[in-house]
């Protein structure tokens, strides 16, 4: 059985109550009244049990494939990405100045563990995205920021991450690498 709820409730109360959005600098450094917050967190939680958490046993069973005419997808992410960006997700706390809807970390962190736990495989993909804007926003000039921004908070583009190794490529387990102090 492929079911997953989000603990709604749960975020809602650690939100508002423990949190205290009314009295938070969340509530006033933005527009964002507790029941716009508590609307989004309902539509994620229904798009990651009725949209993400439905693709793990396909993905478990029919990962990506390399073919003679090139990658073969996992059936159904691409769908389900497009519908992501097409909702708003992928901008959701983004730079307004790119696009983005500006929203607080905290709504977008409660959102991004949707995501997590409904279908991690998913899930990597906007949030490599997002560490790139953040890095991007953070350290890149203002040519690079133009080009990039805008595509990475709608979502058209996305991020990755590659990590390689001398004598272990991108297998992290078999790194033999490691550091020496040098005095300096």
């Amino acid at each position: 059985m492929n079911q997953y709820e989000y603990p709604l409730k749960d975020a809602q109360f650690l939100i508002n109550e423990v949190l205290s959005f009314s009295s938070s600098d969340v509530a006033s450094a933005s527009d964002l009244s507790q029941e716009l917050s508590d609307a989004i967190l309902e539509e994620a939680a229904r798009f990651g049990g009725s949209v993400l958490a439905p693709l793990n046993p396909d993905g478990d069973k029919n990962g990506a494939k390399l073919t003679a005419h090139g990658v073969e997808q996992t059936p159904g992410f691409k769908e389900a990405y497009q519908q992501f960006s097409e909702n708003g997700w992928s901008s959701l706390a983004g730079p307004v100045e790119f696009e983005g809807q500006g929203l607080p970390h905290l709504i977008s962190t409660a959102v991004n563990e949707v995501w997590q736990a409904s279908s991690m495989a998913f899930a990597l993909c906007p949030l490599l995205t997002q560490g790139a804007i953040e890095a991007l926003v953070t350290h890149a000039d203002d040519a690079l920021k133009t080009t990039y921004l805008a595509k990475m908070v709608s979502g058209e583009w996305t991020a990755t991450m590659n990590l390689t190794e001398p004598d272990a490529g991108s297998d992290l387990a078999a790194i033999k690498s490691r550091e020496l102090p040098e005095g300096d």
